[in-house]
């Protein structure tokens, strides 16, 4: 299937109180993995990159990449870029066939961020694309974003009011507790902050920071508009841990073919415990 806008998928999940997961795809295997795996679920996902991703694969080798995945698979699948960090880093993707964005203008003054983000919704608005964008401040780190507990600002409602209404954004990620990275102990979520926002934001709310979130949490959360969860942390330490695992089994294996295929079959087994845990499993009829 072609890629589809991210918007058709995350207000299907919305409007039908279940959640999309977003996973984060760093090369080839894990993109597979996850692809393949909801296919085989019937569940539409979206696949997202950061800006470290994009220079990693390169942009135009990362758009290929995925359509080419997404060709070969039957459901759904949207193209996300996750923690835009500029206006020009998200018209690159948009003009390669991103049909998702972010920008993250979370660090900057308020009425900034506003403007910053109003400009990618101006852009991204007439080729069908929607945006996501950030108020407050989500600890932990994110390629080189790094915010330490101490600097972590949860979203103020009243602002996060006037914030969506400015920018005429598709999706809200409020900071409300979760962190990205591994977290040190469960992480203490703020539901009645988040139920709040979901009073004066009339829109989907995406989850940052999910791997390791309890599974009850992740659950609670859907109830208070989450229609959009990421998880990236939990996808790289499921494919380094049985990486590595293979290797000392057998320190001789040379062929990637052969090391890859347990790394990637971790990955996916993730996947498939994450999309039962949204609900969003059986959506798509597969044949």
């Amino acid at each position: 299937m072609a890629l589809v806008s991210s918007r058709e998928i995350i207000y299907d999940a919305y409007q039908n109180n279940y959640a999309v997961g977003a996973f984060a795809a760093h090369n080839l295997e894990i993109l597979k993995a996850v692809c393949d795996r909801a296919n085989r679920l019937g569940a539409p996902i979206i696949i997202q990159t950061t800006p470290g991703t994009i220079n990693y694969l390169g942009l135009e080798r990362t758009v290929s990449m995925v359509k080419a995945t997404a060709e070969k698979v039957a459901i759904p699948v949207a193209l996300h870029l996750d923690h835009g960090d500029s206006f020009e880093t998200a018209m690159k993707c948009l003009r390669a066939g991103y049909t998702s964005i972010m920008i993250d203008g979370s660090h900057l003054a308020f009425e900034e961020n506003i403007k910053l983000v109003r400009s990618v919704v101006n852009a991204a608005l007439p080729m069908g694309v929607p945006v996501e964008a950030e108020l407050g401040t989500i600890g932990g780190v994110e390629d080189d974003l790094d915010v330490d507990e101490a600097n972590a600002m949860m979203t103020d409602p009243q602002s996060a009011k006037i914030f969506a209404e400015q920018t005429g954004i598709d999706f809200f990620a409020p900071a409300f507790g979760t962190a990205h990275g591994l977290y040190k102990k469960d992480p203490e979520l703020n539901f009645g902050l988040l139920g709040e926002i979901k009073k004066l934001v009339s829109l989907p709310i995406v989850m940052h920071g999910a791997s390791g979130v309890p599974d009850q949490d992740v659950i609670k959360a859907l109830s208070y508009g989450v229609a959009k969860v990421n998880f990236s942390t939990e996808l790289k330490v499921a494919f380094a841990t049985a990486l590595k695992g293979f290797l000392d089994i057998h320190p001789n294996e040379s062929d990637p073919r052969k090391y890859f295929v347990p790394a990637m079959e971790a990955v996916a087994d993730i996947v498939e415990k994450k999309i039962e845990l949204l609900g969003s499993s059986s959506r798509v009829a597969v044949k």
